[in-house]
């Protein structure tokens, strides 16, 4: 057995018997095998017997150290607002697990492309956190770190760096609460780490750079276009949607084009957006937290409503294809429970259940009586923007009057005029 002297952490090529494997040496509770990560990703353990020889490639402290903030003359200056993820995870080279990746100099050892491309003026971390562990006051944050970096006129637009399962609700929630925007808020995201060889984060943030700097005064989202390293997509905030678990180009506009195709490179607008302008942004983080959302699965019992009209003021129900709930079955009617509980002031707001179109109460009698019941029908509103809007709109007291206009209402481009077939198969 050749003799080990390499530690936890360093970079490492063992020759074996039959062949010469190399990666990173983590930390390993049994002495007797030594446990590797490989460039794919994967863990293995290789009995220390077995090895015949070793090489260390890198050592560990020699990757710990800490470089300066690139700067380049020429380049215009962003803020980044770094709120956790994977695209702000880093392999932890001791445990195999990953750590948060919020020093500036780190930041730009794992991601140096984008320095090519802008100069980072600022980075802010408000927190660092899972998407799914975000409330309303972790989007209320990270609107505010965003209007600071805003009103700072050396700065030309800002990246929010964010975990991918619920960055559609917290770019909807900066959509609303954003008004007057004059610069580019770019969300963007990856789904699989730095330190892994098929990561998607490095595209994703030099076209997030890239669009940071465009004419488009919109809250985007921007990410893979395609599972391929070619190109990425802008979306509008309010307009799209994670609809892939684990694919590189996991988000897709809905009911609507991507504002435009970025490359590391250029910027090609293909549709119509906001431009830069010289307004004043007004932050407005009015919101509400009673409200819910839930889709309707058949069978449901209208029994349903009374909880949440206990506890809420108002619901969003993913309903059928065009916004239906049951209206004719005996026993199994909702628009009595509707009518109480929206007549003591509670708002039931109808979306789709698909993933593309709109909710229309003209088309059937059912939709009719659920209208005339009170229901909202939200024409093509996608339900995690609508719950998002619900709250903004119930957050502002004196709107109280005016539920149905407000929801109704086109804030953020979150409503779109009726799609012909051709631009649906676009969308889709």
């Amino acid at each position: 057995m050749a003799e080990l002297n390499f530690n936890a952490g360093d970079y490492v090529r063992f020759r074996l018997a039959l062949k010469e494997m190399e990666g990173r040496v983590l930390e390993s509770s049994d002495n007797s095998v030594v446990l590797l990560k490989l460039g794919s990703g994967y863990n293995i353990g290789i009995p220390k017997e077995n090895i015949l020889g070793t090489r260390i490639l890198r050592k560990y402290n020699e990757e710990k150290k800490i470089l300066e903030l690139p700067s380049a003359k020429g380049l215009l200056n962003i803020g980044m607002v770094i709120t956790g993820g994977t695209i702000a995870a880093k392999l932890d080279a001791r445990t195999g697990g990953v750590s948060w990746l919020t020093d500036v100099g780190e930041f730009a050892r794992f991601y140096p492309e984008i320095f090519k491309i802008v100069n980072v003026k600022r980075i802010e971390v408000p927190f660092m956190i899972a998407s799914e562990s975000m409330t309303s006051e972790h989007w209320i944050k990270i609107a505010e770190t965003v209007k600071g970096m805003l009103d700072d006129k050396d700065i030309s637009g800002v990246i929010v760096t964010h975990g991918t399962d619920f960055l559609h609700y917290t770019s909807s929630a900066l959509s609303f609460f954003l008004k007057n925007l004059n610069k580019p808020v770019v969300l963007t995201y990856s789904q699989r780490s730095i330190d892994r060889a098929s990561s998607d984060a490095s595209l994703n943030l030099q076209c997030a750079a890239r669009m940071a700097i465009s004419d488009a005064a919109e809250v985007m989202l921007v990410g893979h276009a395609s599972i391929n390293d070619d190109y990425c997509y802008a979306m509008r905030g309010t307009k799209v949607r994670k609809l892939h678990s684990s694919r590189r180009d996991a988000f897709k506009p809905v009911n609507t084009e991507p504002i435009a195709k970025v490359w590391a490179d250029k910027v090609e607008f293909i549709s119509q957006y906001r431009p830069r302008n010289g307004e004043k942004v007004e932050l407005d983080v009015n919101f509400s937290d009673k409200i819910a959302l839930v889709k309707f699965y058949p069978g449901q019992d209208s029994s349903i409503l009374d909880f949440y009209a206990l506890k809420y003021k108002g619901i969003v129900i993913e309903a059928s294809g065009l916004g239906h709930l049951p209206v004719s079955e005996v026993g199994h009617n909702w628009i009595p429970a509707l009518k109480k509980h929206i007549r003591n002031g509670f708002i039931v707001c109808a979306t789709t259940q698909c993933i593309w179109g709109r909710t229309d109460s003209y088309v059937y009698s059912n939709g009719r009586e659920l209208m005339e019941a009170g229901v909202i029908f939200l024409e093509d509103m996608l339900a995690e923007c609508a719950f998002v809007k619900l709250g903004f709109v119930l957050g502002h007291y004196g709107w109280k009057a005016h539920i149905r206009e407000k929801m109704l209402e086109n804030f953020a481009g979150e409503i779109n005029e009726r799609l012909g077939i051709d631009s649906f198969e676009k969308s889709s």
